[in-house]
């Protein structure tokens, strides 16, 4: 695979044209008031399944966007002295919770790590679906409900982000050793915009603190140029749709995709990030990326620490464990573990 996007001395200034909406904020702040009308309503067992004698593993359920039930796990080190910082972790697209053996790396590493079920996405936590009006969409999640910001599939998912990490915050009620004060948000591709999600909204004050955020190549960043340039992935969903629809409907999907656009996010965030790109990215092209990091935390008092991984050579995959290896590394010398 080769390159294809811009020269990446021409992306490390790229920020390109991010549409943002005037209601933007007011619009979240709406959203989630509205999604705390419901109570939280945490709900911790243990879960089932081979034992891990080394680690504690707890199916969670709590109450995200208009009180649907969303899915997650909670694995943490048996035997390590708290209170733990927690890694809250959302996922990619089309991709499940699984199986708590998939999920050992962090807890390995002394973290309670909850990770999130996506709505629709997993087979443990459904989607309802758009609410009525909201219209056809094409396969996938990327069109649903996108004739209104209202009715949009992701204003609900970035609803339930939120809400995770109010799970976080609350664990120590529950009788979960952990520290509220060193909460992180990550993920990759789709996850990667959640955890843009989280601490965007957490920067604003809409939702309970986190310390810091890891960015792995994220989506749903610079909409509209990765819809215009990416040949894989979700951002084709859109192509379609459009293709079967009439030509005003174009205005007025990328203007629903903008008040979930991981740029205008990221402008908002105040907490220390590190990002990874991958120059060979065919489903989340580099630009998009770059457009993004380079917003990250502009609207702050302080703009805050924010770093990027370039895998030059790697496809969506990114940098894999060495990304990893690099993420361990930045957050020990921030949570002074």
């Amino acid at each position: 695979m080769a390159l294809i996007d811009l020269p990446l001395e021409d992306l490390r200034g790229y920020r390109g044209e991010v549409a943002e909406p005037a209601d933007f904020d007011a619009f979240w702040a709406r959203s989630l008031e509205l999604t705390r009308r419901h109570e939280l309503s945490v709900r911790l067992r243990e879960a089932p399944g081979p034992a891990l004698p080394a680690l504690e593993v707890h199916d969670v359920r709590f109450a995200g966007w208009d009180g649907h039930p969303i899915a997650a796990w909670l694995v943490r080190p048996r035997a390590l002295p708290g209170p733990l910082p927690v890694l809250v972790e959302f996922l990619g697209y089309s991709r499940g919770r699984g199986l708590p053996v998939d999920h050992t790396r962090w807890a390995a590493a002394g973290y309670a790590h909850l990770l999130v079920d996506t709505r629709g996405q997993g087979n443990d936590t459904p989607d309802p679906g758009a609410p009525a009006g909201g219209g056809q969409w094409v396969r996938g999640f990327m069109t649903k409900g996108v004739q209104d910001p209202a009715t949009y599939y992701y204003r609900r998912a970035y609803a339930d982000c939120a809400r995770a990490v109010e799970v976080a915050h609350a664990l120590p009620a529950l009788g979960i050793d952990v520290d509220p004060e060193r909460v992180v948000v990550a993920g990759g591709s789709q996850g990667g915009a959640f955890a843009l999600a989280a601490a965007g909204m957490s920067g604003g004050g809409l939702t309970a603190p986190v310390a810091a955020a890891l960015v792995d190549v994220p989506f749903l960043c610079h909409v509209r140029r990765g819809v215009d340039t990416a040949p894989e992935g979700p951002y084709p969903e859109v192509v379609d749709y459009l293709r079967r629809h009439s030509p005003e409907a174009v205005e007025q999907t990328f203007a629903t995709m903008s008040y979930v656009d991981g740029a205008n996010f990221a402008a908002r965030a105040q907490v220390p990030a590190l990002f990874s790109v991958a120059l060979m990215d065919p489903v989340c092209p580099p630009s998009t990326v770059f457009a993004a990091y380079n917003r990250y935390g502009e609207r702050a008092a302080e703009r805050p620490r924010a770093e990027i991984s370039v895998w030059e050579f790697a496809d969506h995959a990114g940098g894999g464990g060495h990304q990893v290896q690099r993420q361990l590394r930045f957050l020990d010398g921030l949570l002074a573990r």
